[in-house]
């Protein structure tokens, strides 16, 4: 089926006279996740991760992905005849470097310019630009062979009451508009769905576990332009955006909309996040400020109204998770669970919590080798029968009225070995080791990562991924400009200054290929600390609540330092969720939140 449809690409290659064809992970938005309808790579390789870049020339096929999917891709593009080009790997070309090492002289380059972002695009043409290569970017040629692409959504918007979001879009416009006036522009190009958002204070259903509204903005100092399928606006959302001085327009009128801005005017954008055909559209001679969008810093920062609405959130999510591993401590061996009846159970829990909306991302339940694939995805067709033995790696989350969750427990599910006894204990000693950790305002992820990946370094082991995300507030469970990494890496906007308000997921990891998978994950808060003559003391508050299963702990890998910080965790853990539990939930709480030594 794959085989075909490169086949039939190649056919239209040379049909159009084009030498190369991308096709990347991504929406008119640049989104990390995106709707069906644009799931073209997954429909043309049949890799399914949400991070990866297909291309095809008339003679190779190659798709680029990030370590997060090495083991799944490596399985998912077997015999294809699609070539796994790891990221960041030794040895192992770019996109860019690829395409000039491929491309003929005076050769075409293709792709759907509304998929691609403008940063994208005229860094390829410098790179290609000693091979006189020209780029068509007007025609999607994947919809020539996905015959029965579904449609756009046309799922209904609501409006986000402000006493969920803590600030009106009226003020968060005025806020925005003080940044443009600052950085000299006089029109904001917006697109990126999830600030789109968060400035107009609505939320959809377009994105499965993303609660966005497929729309452009364009905001200038007196006026803002959205740019959505009005069918999708309820009378509510129509008679604030009057308030407000919204202007609807079509959705797809933006590519015109844009031809017609002045040339004298100011432009501030995001040449990372505005695709290449919007970019194009506009006049030659407008002056452009590529920066980063004002939003992105002033959504991260979340306010004291949603700070406070989180920590309801995550007490409902903590009670729906203690439910889950509750039962599944009581029932294993006893009645048949699977990977997929294990999932399906938690999410029932969730359900039961007053606000819950919908998930955050599809859950991850990976029982033992299956958990070292670090976005594992059970199907009907290929999953596992849990047994009295081993653990069971679960992250997941929800989407609630009062805001996003992200948790990870690893769960011990009968008789493990020392080793991984030894790998558990790591784990949690890195996560807490992070989240205790007290700094200087100034410092970013990367200086911190160390306290988290420090013990899994001491072993000669490491997990090929950031240590944590930012995380927004029912929103996108990844959120930019904040996180932890030991490095930079390019493609992830997550090496900002941490600030107050901002949170960030906290999640080392063990992942051994063909044994097990280990990763406890918390979200934590930044707050300031004690201001003083050396500056602004920095630290962190646990925002999750879930036990950390003690049947894996080893105690005599840690120290009392350590010892202390998991007994004063899972003290907060009992005191915060068994008021919500049954007496026997409580019990089994009490038993595995005790103090250890």
């Amino acid at each position: 089926m794959i085989k075909t449809r490169i086949q039939h690409l190649r056919a239209l290659l040379a049909e159009n006279q084009i030498d190369a064809y991308i096709v990347p992970t991504s929406d008119f938005h640049e989104s990390e996740y995106v709707g069906e309808y644009f799931k073209a790579r997954k429909y043309m390789s049949g890799f399914t991760g949400s991070a990866g870049t297909l291309v095809v020339t008339t003679e190779e096929a190659g798709l680029w992905t990030d370590g997060r999917y090495f083991i799944q891709a490596a399985r998912q593009l077997s015999d294809t005849g699609i070539t796994l080009f790891k990221m960041g790997e030794e040895g192992v070309p770019s996109i860019e470097e690829f395409l000039k090492d491929k491309l003929p002289k005076n050769g075409v380059l293709g792709f759907d310019g509304r998929i691609i972002n403008a940063r994208f695009g005229k860094n390829l043409m410098q790179k290609l630009e000693a091979k006189n290569i020209s780029i068509q970017y007007e025609k999607d040629l994947v919809d020539f062979i996905w015959t029965d692409r579904p449609e756009l959504s046309k799922e209904p918007a609501f409006l986000l009451d402000i006493k969920y979001s803590g600030k009106a879009s009226a003020d968060k416009l005025l806020a925005l508009r003080d940044e443009m006036k600052k950085k000299g522009a006089t029109v904001h190009i917006l697109t990126t769905l999830d600030d789109i958002a968060w400035l107009f204070n609505i939320r959809g259903n377009d994105i499965a576990y993303n609660p966005v509204v497929l729309s452009y903005a364009v905001i200038t100092l007196d006026k803002a332009y959205l740019f959505v399928d009005e069918d999708k606006l309820s009378e509510d959302i129509k008679t604030q955006f009057t308030t407000d001085k919204i202007e609807v327009k079509d959705y797809l009128a933006i590519y015109d909309f844009v031809k017609d801005i002045s040339s004298t005017e100011i432009i501030l954008l995001d040449s990372k996040k505005v695709n290449y055909a919007i970019y194009n559209n506009l006049k030659s001679e407008v002056k452009i400020i590529d920066e980063v969008n004002p939003t992105v810093l002033a959504k991260a920062t979340k306010n004291p109204v949603e700070i406070e609405n989180l920590r309801k959130a995550h007490i409902k999510d903590g009670v729906a998770v203690t439910k889950f591993m509750y039962w599944l401590k009581n029932n294993i061996g006893k009645t048949e669970i699977t990977e997929i009846s294990a999932s399906d159970y938690l999410e029932e829990r969730r359900k039961e919590q007053e606000g819950f909306i919908e998930l955050s991302f599809d859950t991850i339940c990976a029982y033992n080798s299956n958990a070292a694939m670090m976005h594992y995805s059970a199907s009907p067709d290929s999953h596992a029968v849990l047994q009295p033995e081993g653990l069971l790696l679960v992250d997941s989350g929800g989407q609630y009225y009062e805001g996003t969750t992200d948790i990870t427990r690893t769960v011990v599910l009968g008789e493990i070995s020392n080793e991984v006894k030894r790998h558990f204990t790591a784990v949690l000693r890195s996560m807490l080791n992070l989240a205790d950790a007290r700094f200087l305002h100034g410092c970013i992820g990367l200086n911190l990562d160390i306290l988290a990946r420090g013990p899994l370094w001491e072993m000669n082991l490491d997990y090929k991924c950031g240590t944590g995300h930012g995380v927004g507030y029912l929103l996108n469970v990844h959120e930019a400009p904040n996180g932890f990494r030991w490095r930079k890496v390019p493609e992830r906007d997550d090496g900002c200054v941490l600030e107050e308000g901002m949170v960030t997921t906290d999640e080392p990891g063990v992942y051994i290929e063909g044994s097990h998978g280990i990763r406890t994950e918390n979200e934590l808060v930044c707050h300031r600390g004690e201001k003083n003559e050396y500056g602004q003391f920095m630290y962190f508050e646990h925002i999750t609540f879930a036990p950390i299963d003690l049947d894996a702990v080893d105690t005599s890998y840690m120290s009392k330092t350590e010892i202390k910080r998991l007994n004063d965790y899972h003290q907060q853990v009992y005191e915060k969720l068994s008021p919500y539990l049954t007496a026997e939930e409580c019990q089994w709480l009490k038993e595995y939140t005790r103090a250890v030594e």
